[in-house]
């Protein structure tokens, strides 16, 4: 299907399109650098619900859950390589209302998660400079990135790479500074305090070292050879963050009692200054590098906010005007301000764990109807080219729809409140989209671009 044909889902196709420059490699720095900050902080708060070994039971369940959707996902970002990700996919299989929830829950995920990176980013230079003040320094950083992104996608993927880089780099570092002061004593010191109820509230923060890798299909409508490109970028950055996210969480937890770690935004500086001293020079150095992972995610969850956004306004879901593309740069400018504005008011009204649990909330929907359009999608469209397909099908897939319940259920039952305005904000955007008739014509379309296939 044609960049032309594809705009035809919803509104008219803007003046300017996205430009085709991305690489494997860039996929890569994209994926990582996406979710890399998850290594750095927001998962320690699990250990203050679960402890160390029930934290490490619930990072191996959700690690099982990445590795089979992203395979899976991977079927169906290669076959359909739309900037709307998993919006185009559920909208393919089920209509304009799978497409409703699909792109709702992506949007809620990637516009809540720039902000709990945000606030990271403002508490390691707090650590760094007490002078500075933590939520300066987030808006500083939305403004910054904006502009950065404005720029371009080669730009920006250029960016990602050389961040994305220098925090692996940087973690592989780390692990080899506190891996010879590892202590089993100290990992199993308070176990599983909470039992397995513990396992499942800490879902939400394993779920936060892997949360947004699903962002590279936001920029599938970018990417250079798309069919062949998008599963080495997915596959060699989930393994990337395989090995990254249960080295850091084991060697960490055996440095110190996770008490001591488990409420604070910069668990690995923290983590350092126990080991070689707050003031040692290594310590004060990883502070400061120790930024550029933060920055990796803050920057690509940007790009990925934007291009749902982007996605979304085109398609009719939201006001045409975020569906612009800018001539000259040819990236989605007004879909990048209107996400750095919703992100300044989440700053203002949430905290670290509440902003990680309400992004897994919209991750974990969306998995589940990812996984269900790609069995819907075998069923009703047989023919359709896949360059990848999941292996041991049915299975991979049934593996990563059943743990997302799971991680569902379990994060509903512990956050109640943060539930119902959830789910409150996703009946409020569909009777608000049927009030408009936009789902009839969304209807129509789908219709004609139906019969418009090969």
């Amino acid at each position: 299907m044609s960049s032309e044909q594809n705009a035809s889902h919803g509104a008219s196709a803007p003046a300017a399109a996205l430009k085709k420059v991305l690489k494997p490699i860039h996929l890569w720095a994209i994926a990582v650098g996406l979710v890399i900050s998850g290594e750095y902080f927001g998962w320690n708060y699990g250990w203050g619900v679960s402890g160390t070994i029930g934290f490490l039971i619930a990072t191996l369940l959700v690690t099982l859950m990445y590795v089979t959707f992203i395979f899976s996902f991977t079927e169906l970002t290669t076959s359909i390589p739309q900037a709307g990700g998993p919006f185009s996919y559920a909208q393919r299989a089920f209509g304009w209302f799978g497409g409703l929830i699909a792109g709702y829950a992506t949007l809620v995920e990637f516009l809540v998660t720039p902000p709990a990176i945000a606030f990271a980013l403002g508490s390691y230079s707090h650590f760094l400079y007490p002078s500075l003040e933590v939520l300066d320094v987030a808006f500083a950083c939305y403004v910054i990135f904006i502009l950065i992104n404005l720029l371009g996608i080669k730009e920006s993927a250029m960016f990602s790479l050389v961040v994305t880089l220098l925090a692996v780099g940087e973690l592989l570092i780390y692990i080899g500074i506190v891996a010879p002061h590892f202590s089993y004593e100290t990992f199993v010191t308070e176990p599983m305090p909470f039992g397995w109820p513990g396992v499942f509230a800490a879902l939400p923060f394993a779920i936060w070292f892997y949360l947004a890798i699903e962002g590279v299909a936001m920029v599938a409508e970018e990417v250079e050879d798309p069919k062949r490109t998008i599963s080495r970028g997915y596959i060699y950055g989930i393994l990337t963050l395989v090995v990254l996210a249960l080295a850091v969480m084991i060697f960490t937890g055996g440095v110190a009692h996770w008490r001591l770690l488990s409420e604070i935004d910069y668990p690995l500086p923290a983590a350092l200054g126990i080991v070689l001293g707050r003031d040692n020079s290594l310590t004060q150095l990883f502070a400061s590098l120790g930024l550029f992972g933060l920055i990796a995610s803050f920057h690509g969850t940007i790009i990925g906010y934007s291009r749902q956004i982007y996605a979304l306004a085109r398609a009719g879901l939201l006001p045409s005007f975020l569906g612009n593309v800018n001539s000259r740069f040819q990236t989605p400018h007004w879909a990048l301000i209107g996400g750095g504005i919703v992100g300044c008011v989440a700053l203002k009204l949430g905290t670290t764990d509440q902003v990680i649990i309400l992004a897994a909330l919209g991750a974990v929907v969306m998995y589940m109807i990812s996984m269900v359009a790609l069995f819907e999608l075998r069923r009703k469209e047989p023919g359709l080219e896949r360059p990848f397909t999941v292996p041991v099908y049915p299975y991979f897939p049934l593996i990563a729809l059943i743990l997302s319940t799971v991680c569902l259920i379990a994060i509903v039952y512990y956050n109640i409140m943060l539930s119902v305005w959830f789910f409150a904000g996703l009946i409020l955007v569909t009777i608000l989209y049927m009030a408009t008739g936009r789902h009839k014509v969304t209807g129509d379309n789908e219709i004609t671009a139906g019969n418009a296939k090969v």
